[in-house]
């Protein structure tokens, strides 16, 4: 329902969320890419609320903000405002020299009153409020190298080296007796996430994930790279694992990201890394509701694993 003040009203559950300006658009048009407006945001995430809420409640975001749209300022933001709604749920959390209040979505009038306020991507902790020091997730973050199409050509992203790189890892994983889920980021790459029980601390986790990633750049050093200097790197996709620490945040599953067209992060089965039309925005506000309601993931980060027998198998193979 619309406001005469030029305000819509969502109904979310017991809450109705007004959304200002409405019409404001968000994503330009241009090219191949659609245009979008906060409308068309906020009727995106409620539709996917249902699907993004269980990777969400309880964690810790960073809102990445765009009031006037993508190709104006970002806004990264950390600290709740005072100004939002006493019923949204915040944690204060430690930092170097003081806290942070971040916001928690817990519900769906949450998300739409976080898309309200142009809060186009979330970013969220691999823990949660009640077990901070714990992530229950972990992340590797496959990343491309750019390549020029030709002499002063535009850089473009090499997603067949993700796929490869992909697929080389959840082999691995799998040699380690370890579940995994693979994401598209909407950005460039692939993210390959592990389900964790939520009993090793950050410095367990990102110490097991970093050798993961050693020994697989390793057995592949002419594809694969853990250097973090762009300049180390060559034309070797990186196996990025420095999400993997408390503070640190990763893309939360159906977030929309800034983009030309509104791509979405989309989680996705580990037999879609053979579509030849497979891309990092290969869904977007248009269709990824669609590929939520297959359920890619099917239950699969309920089956949080101790890394104690991974370490133990990763040892051996590493000699």
């Amino acid at each position: 329902m619309s406001g005469g003040d030029g305000t819509r009203r969502v109904r979310a559950g017991r809450r109705t969320v007004e959304v200002h300006r409405p019409d404001k658009v968000l994503f330009p048009g241009g090219g191949d890419a659609k245009e979008y407006t906060k409308a068309d945001l906020v009727d995106f995430y409620r539709a996917v609320a249902p699907f993004m809420l269980p990777h969400l409640r309880g964690r810790p975001l960073m809102l990445e903000r765009h009031p006037d749209g993508i190709d104006g300022p970002t806004f990264m933001q950390k600290n709740t405002p005072d100004h939002y709604p006493e019923w949204i749920e915040r944690v204060e959390l430690a930092k170097e020299g003081g806290t942070v209040r971040h916001t928690v979505c817990d519900d769906t009038a949450t998300l739409l009153y976080l898309a309200d306020q142009a809060s186009i991507t979330l970013h969220r902790w691999l823990s949660r409020s009640d077990r901070i020091d714990h992530p229950d997730r972990l992340v590797f973050d496959l990343d491309p190298a750019p390549v020029r199409e030709g002499p002063g050509g535009n850089p473009r992203d090499d997603f067949e080296a993700v796929r490869e790189a992909a697929r080389l890892l959840g082999e691995l994983l799998d040699e380690l007796e370890l579940p995994s889920a693979l994401m598209t980021t909407g950005s460039r790459g692939l993210h390959v996430i592990v389900p964790l029980n939520g009993r090793h601390d950050f410095d367990e986790v990102r110490a097991f994930a970093r050798d993961v990633a050693d020994t697989l750049a390793g057995d592949h050093p002419d594809r694969l790279t853990t250097a973090a200097r762009k300049k180390e790197r060559g034309e070797r996709l990186y196996l990025d694992i420095q999400r993997n620490a408390y503070a640190q945040t990763a893309v939360a599953p159906y977030t929309v990201r800034s983009r030309p067209g509104a791509p979405v992060a989309t989680p996705i089965t580990w037999d879609r890394l053979d579509d030849p039309e497979l891309h990092a925005r290969r869904w977007t506000v248009a269709d990824a509701v669609e590929q939520a309601r297959t359920n890619p993931w099917s239950g699969l980060l309920s089956r949080g694993r101790a890394l104690g027998p991974a370490r133990r198998r990763l040892n051996a193979l590493r000699g």
